[in-house]
């Protein structure tokens, strides 16, 4: 008998080589992204900075004015830079929503999505006989023309997922509604050496690209989502996530394929919102699924503390 989803599972994410919190406080968050470290405003950091002589050296730092906000770099920061987790590389750049393109709480996700992969492949065979899927030959759709797994990554940014899902051998469909964020997705592919074959790169709504996915009969093997709180589409459409997510969910349990071992993940940012939240906005669509939720932490390097950077829900069929 299933069980539901145990939301108690935090994942903290920890220093790696190209990337580190060195230290938080007073609504900032004092960070190294490769040799540049920046500064960028953190609500949840009630707590006074640790190690305030850090924050001298910071080669960038933005901040908010009049509601709007912008850099102030203090040293000669290029438009972009490299970057890499594991064997995955990027660029990481400094954009004008405080953001570089990089999301560090993610790391034990993206752990989690090529062991998924790996271990897929590895029974695939056997796992699409279970489910009665095909295993080749003459099928509808890009996530069916081979054998191996597919994943759909929807609401893709700077394909990051997508990238450690290819290098694990998926077969990934890559959706974002911003031509500008698929352009860098599509770079960050180049710079890993990301086979052209291995990602289908969409620029589309990520709803209106899922329905049509299920008119197709399309199946997936692995879905991951990062659905933000408001956004629009490709063509102007209005993504606001407590209208369309219960629909997205609804679409997105029928392209899910049955296979044994296939998964399913989604991240949450918007505010407001409990990891049980969103659990149960899956178990109402797929069922009592089993699986974990929790939130999504970062560690400074220096000490134990932990910024809390959003919740997730993931589970395995």
């Amino acid at each position: 008998m299933t069980k539901r989803m145990r939301c108690d599972q935090h994942l903290t994410s920890l220093p790696w080589g190209d990337y580190e919190l060195l230290d938080s406080g007073e609504n900032m968050k004092l960070e190294r992204f490769g040799e540049i470290v920046v500064v960028r405003p953190e609500t949840q950091a009630l707590w006074g900075k640790l190690h305030p002589e850090l924050w001298e050296k910071a080669d960038a730092v933005f901040t908010f004015r009049e509601k709007s906000g912008s850099w102030n770099v203090r040293t000669g920061v290029s438009g972009s830079w490299e970057l890499s987790w594991n064997d995955v590389r990027f660029r990481a750049r400094l954009t004008g929503f405080k953001h570089t393109g990089v999301f560090p709480e993610q790391a034990p996700n993206w752990e989690w999505v090529r062991e998924r992969v790996k271990t897929l492949n590895e029974q695939l065979p056997f796992a699409r006989k279970q489910s009665g899927r095909p295993e080749g030959g003459d099928l509808r759709t890009f996530s069916q023309q081979t054998a191996g797994v597919s994943v759909l990554n929807l609401f893709g940014y700077t394909g990051i997922a997508s990238l450690v899902a290819a290098q694990a051998d998926a077969f990934v469909t890559h959706v974002d509604a911003s031509k500008q964020s698929l352009d860098w997705a599509h770079e960050n592919a180049r710079l890993s050496n990301s086979s052209e074959d291995k990602i289908r790169w969409i620029l589309d709504d990520a709803l209106a690209f899922a329905k049509r996915e299920a008119r197709r009969g399309a199946e997936y093997d692995g879905i991951i989502l990062d659905p933000p709180a408001f956004g629009r589409g490709a063509k102007g459409e209005v993504w606001k996530i407590e209208e369309e997510l219960p629909g997205l969910l609804a679409t997105l349990r029928e392209i899910l394929s049955e296979t044994p071992g296939s998964f399913f993940l989604i991240n949450g940012y918007a505010a407001g919102y409990a990891p049980r939240s969103f659990a149960q906005a899956v178990e109402s669509t797929f069922g009592e699924t089993g699986g974990e939720c929790g939130e999504l932490f970062i560690q400074e390097s220096r000490s134990e503390r932990v910024i809390p950077a959003g919740i997730y829900v993931r589970f395995v069929r």
